[in-house]
């Protein structure tokens, strides 16, 4: 099983909201892939803010959420074993369903909707609804906690946030690296298995002199295209002026 859920952050300023899809397997907690979704922002702005906004240019969103969910479907598709479906877990956002029905490989996925319960005052019981809900997606609401934590910039309130899409991805994937290889699954508990080591792709937790041990390239590992757009910082913050790309001769 597999649960499905935008991340919501902002770069250079509240004038540039984006999504970042995560992919967190159910049990393993592992993360399988990120993906970002710039968007409109929503909600009511003063007249000093409607000024502003009407300065800065916008940049492309590349299709939203339904786009970047579509994305990651990509990503897990070729992964699926040929005689069963993969369970997908996710709330009920509109774009997600509307993306699983056109992607091509939609009968390979079993999709399961767990809505956003309205929430009663803080402290109040939580309604046998709503404890569902929550149950079904604590893997990737515990990663979005963890990443307010982790990160200054993703914070609510903060004055150190990021300036550049593609930076604040290129960060995403470091914490996804960490999460994954050298963190322990809990803090409370005294256990060190990482959610790598419950899939079996390592028997203990790495170091991060192993993580950076080796360089890879792209020519010699196959990596999806939207990572790849990521990596040549394709993916523009109009805002910042200058967005320079990832030519080096060596790079790659």
């Amino acid at each position: 099983m597999v649960v499905v859920d935008h991340f919501e952050t902002f770069a250079f300023s509240q004038e540039f909201p984006f999504g970042m899809a995560t992919a967190v397997g159910h049990d393993s907690w592992f993360v399988y892939g990120l993906d970002p979704a710039p968007h409109r922002r929503g909600g009511r702005r003063t007249p000093a803010q409607s000024r502003r906004a009407a300065t800065l240019t916008l940049p492309a969103r590349a299709g939203g959420y339904a786009a970047s969910f579509q994305r990651c479907l990509d990503l897990l598709a070729p992964h699926l074993p040929s005689d069963r479906q993969l369970r997908l877990i996710s709330d009920a956002h509109a774009c997600y369903a509307r993306a699983l029905n056109r992607h091509p490989a939609r009968a390979r996925f079993d999709h399961r909707v767990f809505p956003n319960p309205r929430r009663g005052p803080k402290g109040s019981p939580r309604s046998a609804f709503a404890r569902l809900r929550d149950e079904a997606m604590f893997p990737v609401d515990l990663l979005h906690t963890l990443l307010r934590h982790s990160l200054a910039h993703h914070r609510r309130e903060t004055i150190a946030f990021g300036r550049r899409l593609n930076a604040l991805m290129e960060r995403m994937f470091l914490l996804a690296t960490w999460r994954n290889f050298v963190k322990g699954r809990s803090e409370r508990k005294p256990d060190r298995t990482t959610p790598a080591m419950s899939l079996g792709l390592t028997d203990e937790p790495w170091s991060w002199p192993r993580v950076l041990a080796q360089r890879l390239f792209p020519s010699r590992t196959k990596v999806p295209e939207p990572w790849m757009q990521l990596y040549r910082r394709e993916w523009i913050t109009p805002a910042v002026g200058t967005n320079r790309r990832h030519q080096l001769r060596f790079a790659f």
